[in-house]
């Protein structure tokens, strides 16, 4: 049992590594995202150089690696505790911020995280989807949008009575703030792009 949640952890590593921005721009559009915008692999920053629907499609992908790398022990019918899931469904977040396929330097694990979310408390996902809409139609900005939602994740998650998840969302939200300081003193300075199509 422990060799295969060993195994399945690296497989989520794998899976979360996956650079779908970086993949899609460079297939694509001949372009690496890494020499525009922020710099940054992950769908904020691939949405910038690439458009709406290569942002959109690496939204997607970004969040289906969580949760298929969350729903590994379901899919090899590993039979543990469903905490186990969120095990594997860390491993994709760290592959997605540290991706082993474009050298270590990743996204800042928002719509991974999300979809670890997604696998595990549907429910949870929905709000915390909703609130980042609704603070991204306010504000227009995805930086401050994602580390809301996030937080209001948390805050949500302790009404639900599941430690385990309380602690990876706790670990989530001070790694997505953590991950956005930057983007917190563009915002201060106003300095943060803003998005214009919503």
């Amino acid at each position: 049992m422990t060799i295969n949640l060993i195994l399945l952890s690296l497989l989520a590593y794998v899976i979360g590594s996956i650079p779908s921005g970086l993949w899609i721009g460079k297939v694509f559009y001949k372009k690496d995202i890494r020499e525009f915008g922020s710099g940054n692999l992950g769908a904020t920053n691939s949405f910038r150089v690439l458009g709406i629907k290569a942002g959109s499609i690496v939204t997607v992908m970004d969040i289906l690696k969580g949760t298929v790398a969350t729903l590994l022990p379901f899919f090899f019918q590993l039979h543990v505790d469903h905490h186990f899931w969120l095990l594997t469904g860390a491993f994709a977040i760290i592959g997605h911020s540290f991706p082993l396929f474009a050298g270590f330097r990743g996204g800042k694990a928002v719509a991974t995280s999300a979809g670890v979310i997604l696998a595990y408390a549907p429910l949870l996902f929905v709000a915390a989807l909703i609130i980042f809409l609704l603070t991204l139609k306010i504000s227009k900005y995805v930086s401050l949008s994602s580390m809301i939602a996030a937080l209001a994740a948390l805050l949500i998650s302790l009404f639900m009575g599941d430690w385990i998840l309380i602690i990876l969302i706790a670990c989530i939200t001070l790694f997505v703030v953590w991950r956005h300081r930057a983007n917190i003193t563009r915002i201060r300075n106003g300095e943060e792009p803003k998005i214009k199509w919503m």
